[in-house]
């Protein structure tokens, strides 16, 4: 999104984020929206001249590698993923994760 909400294309952080999910989890839904624009008056996003407009997302994904894991044990498995991102000045600030196996995305 841009700094007005409305939508504009991904990202190197957010194409990043995309590539390494899918490669590494092999997600059937993966859905990764960047709010980045909703917390740009944020004090740290503020310092760093508004931030970089990829900084905040929100990730859907279902993915069979979550099976007989833990809610914790699969934000782990992301986190690790995205440890790059994560790590980097001026990188990911936040995530905000929903990540399901096959069979509980069927029941919802």
């Amino acid at each position: 999104m841009s700094t007005d909400g409305t939508a504009q294309a991904p990202g190197p952080i957010e194409t990043s984020i995309r590539q390494k999910l899918t490669e590494l989890l092999n997600p059937t839904e993966l859905t990764i929206t960047n709010d980045s624009w909703q917390h740009r008056h944020h004090r740290a996003m503020k310092e760093q001249g508004g931030g970089s407009g990829e900084t905040h997302f929100s990730i859907q994904m279902v993915s069979d590698a979550f099976k007989g894991k833990t809610t914790m044990q699969r934000h782990r498995l992301v986190y690790a993923a995205l440890a790059e991102e994560l790590n980097r000045d001026g990188g990911v600030h936040a995530l905000s994760l929903q990540t399901k196996t096959a069979d509980e995305a069927n029941k919802a």
